[in-house]
């Protein structure tokens, strides 16, 4: 396959693909004409790579995810503590989130929206 064919069967645009191929997530094999070539092993890494970064997983956390699925040897307590760090992280951004949406929500309730200048949406942002 080429890199157009294998960037519609994963989704992932030739640009990505190009990208994880830069930093060494994958390998593609190269034809007499320098032109990309990829298999079926490259295909299922792609997608594998693909659904990981979907989740959030950072480049580096995909890189070790892959080693350890390509890994037979591998124990799966070690790929549980990564997703266990990753789902602790997307919390504290969640909780952030709330934190954020809730402190907003509170300055447009106290906000009359109406014709004079008053503003406590602005008042809270010129704080120091």
């Amino acid at each position: 396959m080429n890199i157009s064919q294998i960037a519609d069967k994963t989704g992932l645009p030739p640009k990505t693909i190009r990208y994880y191929e830069e930093i060494g997530l994958i390998t593609p094999d190269r034809g007499a004409n320098g032109y990309r070539v990829f298999t079926d092993s490259h295909l299922h890494k792609l997608a594998f790579l693909g659904r990981a970064r979907t989740l959030g997983f950072s480049i580096e956390d995909c890189r070790t995810l892959l080693a350890l699925y390509e890994d037979d040897t591998r124990a799966s307590a070690d790929v549980k503590s990564i997703a266990r760090q990753h789902l602790e992280q997307i919390n504290e951004k969640i909780a952030q989130l709330q934190s954020m949406a809730d402190t907003l929500g509170h300055l447009i309730d106290c906000c009359a929206g109406d014709n004079r200048p008053d503003c406590p949406i602005l008042n809270d942002l010129a704080r120091h």
